[in-house]
């Protein structure tokens, strides 16, 4: 009794002295109070296993074949051809990319039926893969969630897999588009969400990108940005919230978190799809986007960090914020060590410029950022799908053990930015079906040029 009467009477003065701190930290103590009681009640959701799609050798482009077929197929000026250049030297990309045929065909012949073959080369390849890997059958698959940001066809791209697969008439299919590189993240919190209210379920996660059609054919530096970054790539993804599923998964889904900031004029413009000048469509990147992006991640990284932060690391942080809100010193804010909540990091390859900054704010290691960078440089930036090459190169090193825990970040276009956090049920073998598992012991590399100054200024515009 005197320990309880001693509390009461010590909240009581605190709120007396301090209302305003005293009701933030009353919500805060809710909040996390009821985060606790709605995982305890809900659906458990396993990663059974994923696929990545390694196009043909045939379809592999050196940095000076793709300059020559923008020479070709976009009729460049040479200040262009040599701005792409300087940028493709520096951007962290390797000579083993790979990009659509029909850019590779003489001459080059983006067309529709060109693009519906991308996209079936990559869908159809990672699925059937892994549908044999995982010997689950195609009127098991009760959720379908595709997505592609710029590619839009009709019938949409799920219903291409509906057809192909003959999936059955109630499954649960959604085709999201327009969402930009983090598309492939969000579309987990989305199948997670949905697996909460459909009992005994699979759930089926496409993700891809593409350029067939996309190529932008013009002289504007802040559109010609997405040549020298994009590559051809897709990953299928089988989720499952079967308790049987357990012990065949490799993977538990522990958190989701999506932040959106379109709410401001310059995190919605920084990325944006649009006709330069001259007429032609492309995608700007304007000198905004490491603005927009730091904001977002730095949102989305506050509320995870509250989910996965060890109990000493919150309370050194709540230290932190209420000496400097009482203003006892002059303190900066407290940076967490995220190493000490996650073993592995796989952050969306935006291009080295993203790379770098994620490095610096988030305060990660060489070692945490190799799989980002080796992706970036083995395979470019396969968009949405660029994460699960990122996990597979980490499963193929042998480096993902029982209880580890994989932090999955990307960002994109909006400006948004979507977290997964994974805890690996068993230690993760690798087997042919691994992108990597034929060049793994080549990684990692050092690119070539890699501390040269990006060509294009990433300042904010004034």
């Amino acid at each position: 009794m005197p320990i309880l009467n001693f509390t009461l009477t010590f909240i009581s003065e605190f709120y007396r002295n301090y209302p305003k701190l005293a009701v933030t930290l009353a919500l805060s103590c809710l909040t996390l109070l009821s985060r606790f009681l709605m995982n305890q009640r809900s659906r458990k959701v396993f990663l059974v296993d994923f696929t990545c799609y390694k196009p043909p050798v045939t379809q592999m482009c050196r940095r000076e074949v793709t300059l020559e077929r923008v020479r070709l197929y976009v009729n460049a000026s040479e200040e262009t051809l040599d701005f792409m250049k300087k940028t493709m030297e520096s951007s962290g990309l390797g000579d083993s990319t790979y990009l659509p045929e029909a850019l590779l065909r003489e001459p080059p012949n983006p067309c529709m039926k060109e693009a519906r073959k991308e996209a079936e080369m990559a869908m159809f390849g990672s699925i059937d893969t892994l549908l044999e890997k995982t010997s689950v059958q195609c009127k098991e698959i009760g959720i379908l969630i595709v997505n592609c940001c710029i590619f839009n066809a009709v019938p949409s791209l799920s219903s291409m897999i509906v057809n192909r697969y003959k999936l059955r008439e109630d499954v649960i299919s959604y085709n999201l588009s327009g969402m930009g590189c983090s598309a492939g993240v969000l579309a987990i919190g989305f199948a997670k969400q949905l697996l909460q209210v459909h009992h005994n379920s699979y759930a089926l996660v496409v993700s891809t990108e593409n350029i067939t059609e996309n190529c932008y054919v013009g002289n504007d530096r802040s559109n010609i940005l997405t040549n020298c970054f994009f590559r051809v790539g897709g990953a299928a993804i089988l989720l499952s919230n079967r308790p049987s599923d357990r012990g065949s998964s490799k993977y538990q889904l522990t958190q989701t978190v999506q932040i959106n900031t379109a709410s401001s004029d310059r995190s919605y413009n920084c990325i944006f799809q649009d006709e330069d000048l001259e007429g032609h469509v492309g995608v700007t990147i304007n000198k905004d986007l490491l603005v927009a992006a730091n904001k977002a991640i730095k949102s989305n990284v506050t509320i995870l960090g509250s989910m996965i932060l060890p109990v000493s690391d919150k309370l050194l942080c709540l230290a932190n914020y209420t000496m400097r809100r009482l203003n006892l010193g002059k303190l900066k804010p407290s940076s967490p060590d995220f190493k000490r909540a996650v073993d592995h990091l796989c952050a969306h390859v935006g291009g080295k410029p993203v790379l770098d900054e994620v490095e610096r704010n988030l305060g990660f290691n060489d070692a945490y950022m190799e799989a980002s960078r080796m992706t970036l440089y083995r395979f470019g930036n396969t968009s949405s799908s660029s994460v699960w090459y990122e996990l597979a190169y980490s499963e193929a090193k042998g480096r993902v053990q029982k209880g580890d825990r994989v932090w999955q970040i990307q960002y994109g276009s909006g400006f948004k930015c979507s977290s997964a956090v994974w805890r690996a049920l068993r230690n993760i073998d690798y087997d042919k079906t691994n992108p990597w598992s034929e060049e793994i012991d080549e990684f990692p590399v050092h690119p070539d040029n890699s501390d040269e100054a990006f060509p294009f200024s990433f300042e904010p515009s004034k």
